[in-house]
């Protein structure tokens, strides 16, 4: 596990130097080990590269670890992102948010089906990141909007518009009806969101990992914003 994690901070770090956030990196806030995982807080101004671009340079990044390292078992991650104000220690509803998108069963599945030799990275962001990032019209490289597909994330208590992808997929390819997609402005939704959030506010311990997988290693990684404490 020591050795999983070390080498997930070594691709991080090589991924996000590849898309020009390297100083970024370093000044990061509360990061955290999670087991087979990590956590960090970046500054919100990255935000649409780190949607953008960044997928897709940490894929290669990981295609090169295969490559290296002939033989090792395949690191295959599953990345979250949200955003929303933190204090400098990281804890709060945002934070837990984005445990629960990492959980959603379809994001699993997507890392779990697909080969390993070709598909290495699947992301998930909020419906609050995908609206801030898309509508900013900002620079997010080769990225679009329509590389993700909508859907609804669910772990535990928590339910809440997501958005899934997975680099270099055209969706467009995809049955899409594998997807649960939250229906327009209903009452019905708004209020099973209104009690998950009621219930992701209450104080709760520190999550825990399970690392999935027979010959892979599948983990996790996390990102927050927190404008409590930009650092």
């Amino acid at each position: 596990m020591q050795e999983i994690n070390a080498d997930i901070q070594q691709v991080l770090a090589q991924a996000l130097s590849a898309i020009g956030l390297s100083a970024r990196w370093e000044q990061r806030a509360f990061p955290q080990h999670t087991g087979d995982g990590y956590v960090a807080g970046l500054d919100p101004e990255v935000l649409p590269a780190l949607v953008g671009c960044f997928p897709g340079a940490l894929s290669d990044v990981l295609h090169d670890y295969r490559r290296q390292h002939a033989g090792k078992s395949v690191l295959q991650l599953r990345v979250s992102v949200h955003v929303g104000p933190l204090p400098s220690s990281g804890l709060g509803v945002p934070m837990v948010e984005t445990h629960r998108l990492l959980d959603d069963e379809k994001l699993r599945n997507l890392l779990k089906n697909a080969n390993p030799q070709r598909t290495n990275t699947v992301m998930i962001i909020s419906q609050r990141v995908y609206e801030d990032v898309f509508q900013s019209g900002l620079d997010t490289g080769a990225t679009i909007s329509d590389d993700f597909a909508q859907s609804i994330a669910r772990a535990k208590k928590f339910a809440q518009p997501a958005w899934l992808h997975v680099p270099g997929l055209d969706w467009g390819l995809a049955d899409r009806s594998l997807f649960e997609v939250p229906e327009q402005h209903t009452s019905a939704f708004s209020s099973s969101a209104q009690e998950a959030q009621q219930e992701e506010a209450r104080p709760a311990s520190a999550p825990s990992f399970v690392q999935l997988g027979n010959r892979n290693n599948q983990a996790q990684n996390q990102y927050f914003y927190g404008t409590g404490d930009p650092r």
